[in-house]
């Protein structure tokens, strides 16, 4: 198989995980991302030919050039799908297929991207949920289908791979699956976040979890 690039869309740190705005300040959102965003490209940079960031953020880019991978600088601001679509475009001309991964998944790990890159050898079609419905890893080949991200992204782009002739295959993974949106996820992170950049980061903020039998399963609370 030709090369695999690797494309991480990151909209500006400013906007970083406004869910958490209760639990976390502006600050402490803005280094969660960058911390959580050098996870992924440490786990990623050395299974894939190239890590491709894309940002119409300077100071996404910024950082970006500090974790040593390509960038782009997004074309059109606040439109994940079209800047998926610029990176793809771009990277056609140099790779036969692309790994679009989000930025705010810190629990990947080298043996969840080997077995996928090793999948993409035979198929054309790979896809990870999300625990929320959207889409957390997609292998295909660059421009394949339309860019669906959004409200229940995995469904649509499954939609996307059949209306298009393609066999979609799911890879799901606990670990792909989280993407950290709530507190209950930074305490999932605090349990099997071992060794990541982001738990280290929410150590730092003394934050802690506890098991619960109630509505929620974890407790997330961040000491004074």
């Amino acid at each position: 198989m030709d090369k695999i690039y690797a494309i991480i869309p990151v909209s500006k740190f400013s906007n970083a995980k406004t869910r958490l705005s209760p639990f976390l300040e502006l600050k402490e959102r803005e280094n969660l991302l960058t911390a959580m965003l050098k996870d992924v490209t440490k786990t990623l940079k050395p299974i894939v030919d190239e890590v491709v960031i894309i940002s119409a953020d300077k100071e996404v880019l910024e950082y970006a050039n500090q974790l040593e991978v390509l960038t782009l600088v997004e074309n059109e601001v606040l439109n994940l799908n079209t800047a998926i679509e610029q990176a793809m475009d771009w990277c056609r001309h140099e790779t036969e297929k692309v790994f679009i991964v989000p930025s705010d998944i810190p629990l990947i790990s080298k043996a969840n991207i080997d077995a996928l890159i090793e999948s993409a050898k035979v198929l054309d079609f790979i896809i990870a949920p999300s625990k929320g419905g959207g889409t957390n890893g997609l292998i295909i080949k660059p421009l394949a289908i339309d860019m669906k991200f959004g409200n229940f992204s995995f469904k649509n782009h499954v939609k996307e791979a059949n209306n298009n002739g393609f066999d979609p295959i799911i890879y799901d993974s606990f670990y792909m699956s989280l993407d950290v949106n709530t507190t209950e996820d930074l305490g999932e992170i605090m349990i099997h976040g071992s060794g990541s950049e982001t738990q280290s980061y929410l150590k730092s903020l003394k934050i802690e979890v506890e098991s619960v039998h109630g509505a929620e399963r974890l407790k997330v609370k961040k000491l004074n």
